[in-house]
């Protein structure tokens, strides 16, 4: 019988993918061996009996993690969780752990040598799994025992693992139903993923769908006289599909590993009826030849020059390079002014005109009919396949979810009048009035289930809430709200506030629900509070563009009343006598890491980028986030005379001076953003569940707000110490005379003002007070409003 619990994995195969899930392992907190092949040809020097040697790929590959953009890890600490070694010296190891993965070449004769090596030493109830991209089980499995059967699966990660959500589980015919779970568990609840059950064909659900589609794109773009960037405009968030679309997602995931998933599918799919499309075109084939395999090669379908962005020439059957050109459509254009992205999808496939439009809908027409076909074949519902689409290749909707956007029956239509052939089943379907593939029911979704010809419901674990649901569920759950935050009902006497302003940036409306929220909470029946939401960035920060108009008109009271309010809402979230826990995720940045450190626990996602970046629009942080990092730093050594605080006051210094910005919630606790007692939840689905419980446990245990701090600070000495070295990255050019004032007025903040000293104590607000000062200030300042406005124009930081 199998383990249930997986605590230890081994990775056998270190290449992009076998490192890739090492290292997504490590950030899940999971030991792993990371084993390859021993080098078959040792170099001049080499001892063939060292280690050293004997491990390299693997040692290698492992270093390889530091270095690659964007990180696989959340941070190089964990990288100690990774052993490498070699399968001649250490295939013992595999007999320690709980599940072996093999990542080796894509070769049937090594994976079948390599899963008889794993028997070999493996535990009687380890889990073995392949991430093969689509070699069948049965020949994998030839010579295996039946125990060796029914623990195996194949465990399809995408790359890069620690970004993409989807992890395709497909088992075999003897595959233990209780391995399965164990998988599904540990994939959906440890590493976060999203599970998708497909069959044992060829690329199985997300690769099949999404390389016929790219190659239908790309097959067709002639007939519709469509340049690179064409396509792109098209098929990008037009579509609901990432902003890299077809020709840029290509050069990031590498030319030649497209061609060799289209060749897969082409030597196998042998009865496909659409076999043909997945004939690589010319200009691909010769573009690999050439080298020329994207992004890791430099060039690819596009170019970065010293004077910008290249693109192979194709509507020129040239593969020269050329400017970037920035096509024009009135369907996107349209497109992009709906709603959300059914509206967009609809503006585009139903309303839209022009060339643009019609050759989307060709493409769109087309794919959805393949995807139709293959029911059946490479999963058994709609949902495994979109879910496939949505999380393999970051679509906002999957086919089907495309068709009920555009309806049902018009689509259908569409496809006859064109004499596309859809399967028996669609028949059926428009024959029995069904309108839609997914329906709502309360807080229940449902998809249609062919098989039955009836409604199913999706099953969601008990960890998965959202506002959504709870905007869907029976009853009233909304307490609260104005046009920029809400107060919800989680349930178990939790509230939830939720920003919805655009990035979530804070203005006076949100500001004022966070008063409201905590007057509610504190005075309600209520355990506590939840601050977080369903967008992919907890918040942006401030509204600057606000914040700006205020300068430039010299409206200086509004700006203080909104910063003061904004400092004494952080504060009441932190002192308040009923628990408050921050659920930040993605973007949290400014005024956003303001509020998320504000509340007396972080549960944090995995994807985080946390900074207090205000340095980059000419001013420092304004709603209380200087005192939060120095609470953080300081720890509670803030009032002890034994401690020098400059050491701590320089890590505040340059995080806060250098607009430090953590790349995942790991870098954020090493920025001290997060604390050693704030958690982390990797599946996103799950973080507001994980924080609700966070405040529950906190109430429970008879919660009491922290004491507030008092600082011993230098004061003037410790801005003078400062000052000499921002005079002297002045004089070497690393920084602007303007830059110079800015460290001025955050140093005297953090050192506590020019009164300060070491022989006395400065309470929280006063810090406070020094901050809005500085904030004030600062919006005062030309070269700030300079600042300001650059980056609400072009999305980037001025140094002026």
């Amino acid at each position: 019988m199998a383990t249930t619990q997986i605590r230890k994995a081994a990775v056998i195969g270190s290449g992009v993918m076998g490192s890739g899930i090492a290292a997504h392992l490590a950030n899940a907190g999971i030991e792993c061996y990371l084993l390859d092949i021993v080098p078959p040809e040792p170099g001049e020097g080499d001892d063939v009996d060292d280690p050293e040697f004997r491990n390299r790929f693997a040692t290698e590959n492992k270093a390889k993690l530091k270095k690659q953009s964007p990180s696989p890890i959340y941070t190089e600490r964990d990288l100690d969780l990774i052993i490498p070694g070699n399968t001649e010296d250490h295939l013992h190891w595999l007999g320690e752990v709980d599940w072996v993965v093999e990542a080796v070449p894509e070769n049937m004769d090594i994976k079948q040598s390599t899963f008889a090596k794993i028997e070999e030493h493996a535990g009687d109830d380890t889990i073995i799994s392949s991430n093969t991209s689509g070699l069948s089980i049965d020949g994998m499995l030839e010579g295996r025992s039946d125990s060796f059967r029914s623990r195996f699966l194949v465990t399809h990660f995408f790359n890069p693992v620690r970004y993409m959500k989807l992890l395709e589980l497909v088992e075999g015919p003897d595959t233990d139903p209780e391995v399965v779970e164990t998988m599904v568990n540990f994939g959906e609840n440890v590493l976060g993923k999203g599970i998708v059950f497909g069959k044992d064909t060829t690329n199985f659900v997300a690769n099949r769908i999404g390389v016929h589609g790219m190659m239908t794109i790309m097959h067709l773009m002639d007939d519709y006289e469509m340049t690179v960037e064409g396509v792109d405009v098209i098929f990008g968030k037009p579509m609901g599909r990432p902003k890299s679309a077809v020709f840029r997602t290509a050069d990031m995931v590498g030319l030649d590993t497209l061609v060799h998933v289209a060749d897969n599918c082409y030597d196998t799919l042998t009865e496909d009826e659409e076999r043909e499309i997945f004939q690589v075109p010319d200009f691909m084939k010769e573009l690999v030849k050439e080298g020329r395999t994207g992004q890791k090669a430099g060039a690819g379908f596009y170019k970065k020059t010293s004077d910008g962005i290249e693109t192979v020439k194709l509507e020129e059957n040239s593969l020269d390079y050329r400017d970037r050109d920035k096509p024009k459509f009135d369907s996107i254009k349209a497109a992009k002014k709906a709603g959300d992205v059914a509206d967009r999808v609809k503006a585009l496939l139903v309303d839209g005109e022009d060339n643009a439009a019609e050759y989307a809908r060709e493409v769109t027409f087309r794919s959805l009919a393949y995807t139709a076909r293959r029911l059946g074949e490479i999963a058994d519902d709609v949902l495994n396949i979109d879910r496939g689409m949505r999380w393999g290749f970051n679509w906002d909707l999957g086919p089907f979810e495309v068709w009920d956007a555009l309806g049902i029956q018009w689509t259908y239509d569409q496809m006859q009048d064109r004499g596309i052939e859809v399967p028996d089943w669609v028949d059926q379907l428009i024959e029995d009035g069904v309108e839609s593939f997914y329906r709502w029911e309360n807080d229940t979704k449902l998809f249609y289930d062919v098989n039955s010809g009836e409604y199913q419901e999706i099953e969601r674990s008990n960890r998965v809430l959202s506002v959504d649901l709870l905007n869907r569920a029976e009853g009233d759950h909304k307490v609260m709200g104005n046009s920029s935050a809400s107060l919800h009902d989680m349930g178990d006497g939790v509230a939830l506030l939720e920003f919805h302003t655009k990035m979530n940036a804070v203005d006076p409306d949100l500001i004022e629900m966070m008063h409201k929220s905590i007057d509610e909470v504190e005075t309600g029946d209520w355990n506590g509070l939840v601050i977080g939401n369903d967008s992919d960035n907890f918040s942006a920060g401030a509204n600057l563009m606000l914040v700006m108009m205020n300068a430039k008109s010299g409206n200086w009271d509004d700006i203080e009343s909104m910063v003061k309010n904004f400092q004494d809402a952080n504060q009441r979230m932190r002192y308040s006598h009923k628990p408050v826990v921050s659920a930040p995720r993605g973007l949290t940045l400014g005024g956003g890491a303001e509020v998320a450190m504000g509340a007396n626990a972080i549960q944090a996602a995995g994807e985080l980028y946390m900074g207090l970046v205000e340095v980059g629009v000419g001013l420092i942080p304004g709603g209380g986030g200087n005192l939060q990092l120095m609470r953080n730093v300081f720890g509670m050594h803030s009032d002890n005379s034994d401690f020098e605080p400059l050491p701590f006051l320089q890590k505040i210094f340059m995080t806060i001076g250098l607009g430090e910005v953590a790349k995942s919630c790991e870098e954020a606790r090493e920025f001290q953003f997060l604390t050693e007692t704030d958690r982390v939840t990797i599946n996103d689905d799950h973080l507001l569940v994980a924080a609700k419980q966070r405040v529950l446990g906190m109430a429970e245990s008879n919660f009491r707000p922290p004491r507030p701090r008092k600082f011993r600070l230098p004061g003037r000495d410790g801005v003078a110490t400062i000052d000499m070295m921002l005079y002297s990255m002045q004089q070497n050019e690393q920084i602007s005379a303007h830059d110079r004032l800015i460290g001025n007025k955050l140093a005297n903040v953090i050192c506590g003002g020019e009164h300060a000293s070491t022989a006395t104590l400065v309470d929280e607000q006063t810090l406070l007070d020094l901050e809005r000062e500085a904030f004030m200030s600062l919006c005062g300042e030309e070269k700030s409003q300079e600042r300001m406005a650059h980056m609400l124009q072009h999305n980037k930081p001025l140094r002026n």
